[in-house]
């Protein structure tokens, strides 16, 4: 069994330890000490990492009480070496899980929620509840652990024994063989936990609740806190900044300028559409009532305009109307019909000639190709002759 050194003092940040064991691993070696302040992962935390005197420790993982250090080189068993944890991650880490009981026994005590599923990654920190929270609940939740985070509460570990633990209510009542440790942040939680957390609610700082979205029955909420928490809130106030000059608007007005700026371009767009249209009929009224054969091709299309182009060149008496929209540098889009010829065999020719993915009904065909802008007006006007030539002799 490994001694805990981590569970003795969570600020611990240095110490000295005799190298048991050191089996190599592939490309790593797991060094077991007879003592350490590295935390494994679990509770859903991540490891603790630093080094061991030169040696970087990257992972730490516990089996049946042994904690083993994952290095990427080896250490001499019997040999005394100075441990040293990333403290700024493992304060963020106690800081995030700290501030994470809090939000949960707030939780539990306001709507009778559980905690089903709590997560700390290196940039994120979700927590699953099984019921639903809105928007402005999550608001009350967040007033409500700030103000635990300000009155700067001793936050207690205790190790009950079976009797003490049966009259304690708790969170995350699972089946833990052995010691049960609890942490208590008095009038807000009591939860049976593994993890190192800090010493009083003030270290915590600041706790944001991000987002709140339905999940799985429930909710999950994401949660920043601390340096974490301050480091979201510059690059957003940075961002804010920025589109403030952007807009050459206050900071606080960024919002309502942004919303203005959306209505102004939708309506603008609705009006290039109107002039589109205006447009494409101008150019098919040109286009020769006799000619049997249209291929045009249009770069600003978009959406439903090829297939609405077609059928104003069919209205127009082609016989078979062909739009390409887009560049040949990035690819065109196709739409094919006609009102008197199976329009299939144009998209199996240029499914094979230029690379083309389409298909459709005899009437219209639609679908992708690529190729230079005379290839591709080649092989539809000999498909074109091909289909025509076949219909006059029919």
């Amino acid at each position: 069994m490994t001694e805990k050194l981590f569970y003795e003092d969570s600020h611990m940040v240095t110490f000295s330890a005799t190298v048991i064991s050191c089996e190599q691993l592939e490309k790593n070696y797991e060094v077991v000490l007879d003592r350490t302040a590295f935390f494994p992962e679990g509770g859903g935390q991540y490891a603790d990492t630093g080094f061991l005197d030169e040696v970087e420790v990257t992972d730490v993982q516990e089996k049946e009480g042994i904690i083993y250090h994952r290095t990427k080189h080896p250490l001499k068993v019997g040999e005394t070496v100075q441990g040293t944890i990333d403290w700024n991650e493992r304060f963020s880490k106690m800081q995030q899980h700290s501030g994470e009981h809090i939000v949960s026994g707030l939780v539990h005590a306001l709507y009778g929620y559980d905690n089903v599923g709590f997560h700390m990654g290196k940039d994120a920190i979700t927590m699953d509840f099984n019921g639903s929270i809105t928007k402005e609940q999550l608001r009350e939740i967040e007033r409500k652990a700030n103000e635990a985070v300000v009155k700067n509460l001793d936050i207690c570990v205790m190790y009950p024994s079976k009797e003490e633990l049966s009259a304690i209510s708790y969170r995350s009542k699972i089946e833990i063989e052995g010691q049960v440790r609890i942490v208590e942040i008095p009038g807000y939680d009591v939860c049976a936990c593994c993890a190192p957390h800090v010493k009083k609610t003030g270290e915590i700082g600041l706790i944001k609740l991000l987002n709140v979205q339905n999940y799985k029955g429930g909710v999950r909420v994401s949660m920043l806190c601390g340096f974490r928490a301050l480091e979201d809130y510059e690059k957003k106030s940075e961002s804010v900044k920025q589109i403030s000059v952007l807009l050459s608007a206050p900071e606080e007005e960024v919002f309502s300028e942004v919303s203005r700026l959306k209505e102004e371009i939708a309506a603008q767009k609705a009006q290039l559409v109107q002039f589109q249209e205006k447009l494409l009929v101008y150019k098919v009224e040109q286009i020769p009532k006799s000619q049997k054969t249209v291929v045009l091709f249009e770069e600003e299309l978009s959406g439903s305009a090829p297939r609405e182009l077609v059928n104003l060149v069919l209205e127009r008496g082609a016989v078979i109307g062909a739009v390409f929209a887009g560049t040949e540098k990035d690819g065109y889009r196709y739409v094919i019909g006609s009102r008197r010829c199976d329009t299939r065999i144009f998209a199996k020719r240029l499914n094979e000639m230029c690379s083309g993915r389409g298909g459709g009904k005899p009437e219209m065909v639609q679908g992708s190709c690529v190729g230079t802008e005379e290839t591709i007006r080649k092989e539809v006007e000999m498909c074109s002759r091909e289909v025509l030539d076949r219909e006059s002799g029919d």
